[in-house]
C-alpha cells in the first residue's frame, strides 16, 4: 500500500499541473477568439478576392494564363502545421492528411515538393527522406498578408521554373470551437472548379458570415483589360493567390488556438479528477492508519490487565 507522503506528493503533483494547464487554457481561450473573429471576419474578403479569379477564368485571354495552365512536374504541398505542440490531434491530422494524398496520388518522395508553414510537419518529413524545400515559422498571431507573400512567391518561382506541376495547401479548416477539419485544396493550376470549391469551404452555413440568398458567379463572355492582359494578370493572380494562402493561415490559427484551448480544459478536469481520487485514497489510508494504531493501543492496555 502506498505511503501517504507519496499520496500526498501526487495530490500536490496534480494540483500544480491543473493550475498551469489551467492558465494555458485561459490564455489560448482568449487567443482563440481574436484569431477566430480574424478568421471569420476575413472569410467575406477572401470569397469576394476570389470569386474575381472566378470571373475572370471564364474568358480566352486568361485561359491561356501559364497559372490556369496544367503541365508536367512535381507535385507541391504547402502544409501549415503549428511550431507548438499541447494542441491534440491537431498537427498529427494535418500529416495524416499529407500523407493520405501522397498515397492516393500514387507519389513517390522524389514526386513531392514540401513548402511547410510551422515547425512539426517540416521536422516530420525532413526526417523521413523528402524533399522539403522551404521551412517557416508559425509562432506570430499578428501576421498580415504582406508576411506571406515569400510563401507564395516561392511556390511561383517553383512553378515558374516547371519544377512543379501543381501545389496544393493542406491546413485545419476551422468550422468551430470543438470542430476542426483537416482540409485540402488546389492552388496551382487555377481552375473555376478549384475556386468554387474554395470558396464553398471558406463560407460558413450559418451566422452574419454566410452567403446571402444568391451570390453565384456568371463569368462574361468578353473583359476588356487595360493596359493589356499579361500586365494586369501578372499582378493580379500573385495577389490573388496570396490571398487564398492567408486565409488558410488565419483559418489554422483559428483552429490551433481552439484545439488548445480544448486540450488544456480535457487536461485540467483530468487533473482535478485525478487529485479527488488520490485524496480519496490519502484518507482512507489515513483512516486504516489510524484504526490500526487505535487498534494496537487497546490490544495494549487489554495486555497489561
Amino acid at each position: 500500500m502506498a505511503s501517504l507522503k507519496n499520496i500526498k506528493l501526487k495530490i500536490q503533483s496534480y494540483k500544480k499541473t491543473g493550475t498551469v494547464t489551467h492558465a494555458m487554457e485561459a490564455v489560448s481561450a482568449v487567443k482563440m477568439r481574436k484569431s477566430q473573429e480574424r478568421a471569420l471576419g476575413g472569410r467575406s474578403y477572401a470569397a469576394a478576392a476570389l470569386s474575381i479569379l472566378e470571373r475572370l477564368s471564364g474568358t480566352v485571354e486568361i485561359a491561356r494564363h501559364s497559372l490556369l495552365q496544367e503541365r508536367p512536374g512535381k507535385t507541391c504541398f504547402l502544409m501549415i502545421t503549428s511550431d507548438k505542440g499541447l494542441a491534440g490531434s491537431l498537427n498529427s491530422g494535418i500529416i495524416r492528411r499529407v500523407e493520405r494524398e501522397i498515397s492516393q496520388r500514387g507519389l513517390d518522395k522524389s514526386n513531392v515538393v514540401i513548402l511547410a508553414i510551422g515547425r512539426r510537419g517540416g521536422d516530420f518529413f525532413a526526417n523521413r527522406g523528402f524533399d522539403v524545400r522551404e521551412k517557416y515559422e508559425n509562432l506570430s498571431d499578428g501576421i498580415s498578408e504582406a508576411d506571406i507573400r515569400k510563401v507564395t512567391e516561392k511556390i511561383l518561382e517553383l512553378h515558374s521554373a516547371k519544377e512543379i506541376g501543381t501545389c496544393h495547401v493542406v491546413y485545419q479548416n476551422f468550422i468551430s470551437t470543438f470542430e476542426q477539419q483537416p482540409s485540402v485544396r488546389q492552388l496551382i493550376p487555377i481552375t473555376k472548379n478549384m475556386i468554387a470549391e474554395m470558396i464553398a469551404g471558406i463560407r460558413p452555413v450559418r451566422g452574419k458570415y454566410a452567403p446571402q440568398k444568391d451570390e453565384s458567379v456568371h463569368a462574361p463572355a468578353f473583359y476588356t483589360i487595360e493596359p493589356d492582359a499579361d500586365s494586369v494578370l501578372a499582378v493580379l493572380l500573385p495577389r490573388l493567390l496570396n490571398i487564398a494562402v492567408f486565409h488558410a493561415l488565419l483559418e489554422s490559427k483559428a483552429s490551433e488556438h481552439s484545439a488548445r484551448m480544448v486540450a488544456m480544459k480535457s487536461a485540467t478536469d483530468k487533473a482535478k479528477e485525478m487529485a479527488h481520487l488520490y485524496t480519496r485514497q490519502f484518507n482512507k489510508v489515513r483512516q486504516a492508519a489510524i484504526t490500526r494504531e487505535v487498534s494496537e493501543i487497546t490490544s495494549g492496555i487489554e495486555a497489561m490487565k
